[in-house]
C-alpha cells in the first residue's frame, strides 16, 4: 500500500455481547457476530496493516482513557441508543484526534433520521417519494398525502419497524400504524407516498467526484403473493424468501446516477449503500443511504452485489480502505 504500517482499531458492536445481556433479536439485529469481524480483520491485515480489536463505544472510551491509541479506526459500530448513536464513536474519536474509516459524525447523526435526510435530497432536486414526519399522536391529522402510504421508524435500520402494516391505505390504518410505531420504538414516524415500483440497492466506494458505484441488486421477491415488502423479517431470512439480481444496463444506469448524486450531496464517506425504489414512472426514488453498510462478507448487501460484478471480498475492504486513508492522510498513491 505505502511504506508506513499503519497500527488500525476495529470498532464494533458484537451481536452476541447484546443478546447475553438480554436485548431481542430485533433490537440487536443491526449488531455484528464474530465471524463479520474476523472477515474485516483478516481483510485489514492482508494488506499490511496491524490490527486491534476494540469492540463498542464503552470499549472504546476506557481504552483511550487508558491511553491506547491507532494510526486510524475501522468503525462499524452501529451503537444503542440516541438519534446520534451511530455517531458516538466517531465523536469519542474527534475528541481525541483519531481518524476512522466511513462517515463523519455529522453524516452520520443526519442520516439515521430519514426524514431530514430527504429533506436534503428533495432540496437537491433528487428524487425521492413525498414525505411528513410524524412526531406525536397530535401529528398523525396533519399527514396529507393520497394513499397508499408507508410508515416507519424515522431512524432505524435493517428493516426495524417495517412489516405488512407499513403499507397504509386508509385514515384509520394510518392512526393505527403510527400509534403503534410512536410507542413501539419511541421516536417520530416517517409517513411517504407508497412508490410501487422495484427496488434496488446501489453499492458505493470512495469520496466526492472519486466515488464510484461497486454494484446495484434488484431485490425480487420468489414468491407473488407474499406482500412485496423488504421488511425486518424478509431480510432475516431472504434465503427463503428474496432474490437478488443485476438489472439491465439501462436502469443501473439511472439508477447510479441517482445513488451517487445522493451520496455526495449528503456528503458520505469512504463506502456504503443508497437504497432505490422506482415510481408509478419508473424513476428511480432515494429512499435512505447506509452510510455504516453491513459488510459480512456472505450475508450483507454490499458484499454480495460487489461480489455480483466480480468484486471479491478482500478487493472491496481494500477499495473501501484506500479511500479513506487517500481522505485522511491526503495520499494520491494508494
Amino acid at each position: 500500500m505505502h511504506n508506513k504500517a499503519f497500527f488500525v482499531g476495529i470498532t464494533y458492536d458484537l451481536k452476541d455481547d447484546y443478546l447475553s445481556e438480554g436485548f431481542s433479536k430485533e433490537e440487536a439485529a443491526e449488531f455484528d457476530r464474530l465471524h463479520t469481524i474476523e472477515a474485516i480483520d483478516n481483510a485489514l491485515q492482508q494488506m499490511g496493516l496491524k490490527t486491534q480489536r476494540i469492540g463498542n463505544v464503552k470499549k472504546l472510551a476506557a481504552m483511550l482513557v487508558a491511553g491506547h491509541r491507532w494510526d486510524f479506526v475501522f468503525n462499524i459500530c452501529e451503537g444503542m441508543y440516541g438519534i446520534g448513536r451511530e455517531a458516538q464513536v466517531p465523536a469519542l474519536l474527534d475528541a481525541y484526534n483519531i481518524p476512522y474509516v466511513f462517515s463523519n459524525v455529522l453524516v452520520l447523526s443526519l442520516t439515521l433520521h430519514k426524514g431530514f435526510t430527504k429533506q436534503i435530497i428533495r432540496d437537491a432536486n433528487i428524487p425521492t417519494a413525498p414525505f411528513f414526519v410524524v412526531n406525536n399522536p397530535d401529528e398523525i391529522d396533519l399527514v396529507n398525502l393520497p394513499y397508499p402510504l408507508f410508515a416507519k421508524p424515522v431512524a432505524e435500520g435493517t428493516g426495524k419497524g417495517i412489516d405488512t402494516k407499513s403499507k397504509i391505505h386508509d385514515k384509520s390504518q394510518l392512526i393505527d400504524t403510527c400509534l403503534f410505531l410512536l410507542q413501539k420504538f419511541k421516536q417520530p414516524v416517517l409517513v411517504e407516498t407508497y412508490l410501487p415500483g422495484r427496488e434496488f440497492t446501489v453499492g458505493i466506494a470512495g469520496n466526492g467526484a472519486e466515488a464510484k458505484s461497486v454494484g446495484i441488486m434488484e431485490i425480487h421477491f420468489k414468491s407473488p403473493e407474499t406482500e412485496q415488502i423488504y421488511s425486518f423479517n424478509s431480510k432475516d431470512d431472504w434465503r427463503n424468501l428474496l432474490e437478488y439480481a443485476v438489472p439491465e444496463p439501462s436502469v443501473v444506469e439511472i439508477c447510479e446516477k441517482v445513488a451517487l448524486d445522493a451520496w455526495r450531496v449528503l456528503g458520505c464517506a469512504d463506502g456504503g449503500r443508497v437504497d432505490l425504489r422506482m415510481d408509478a414512472n419508473n424513476i428511480p426514488n432515494f429512499i435512505e443511504v447506509n452510510p455504516l453498510a453491513g459488510i459480512d462478507p456472505i450475508e450483507s448487501d454490499l458484499p454480495m452485489l460487489a461480489r455480483m460484478q466480480g468484486i471479491q471480498y478482500q478487493q472491496l475492504m481494500e477499495m473501501i480502505v484506500h479511500a479513506a486513508i487517500k481522505r485522511i492522510f491526503k495520499f494520491n498513491n494508494v
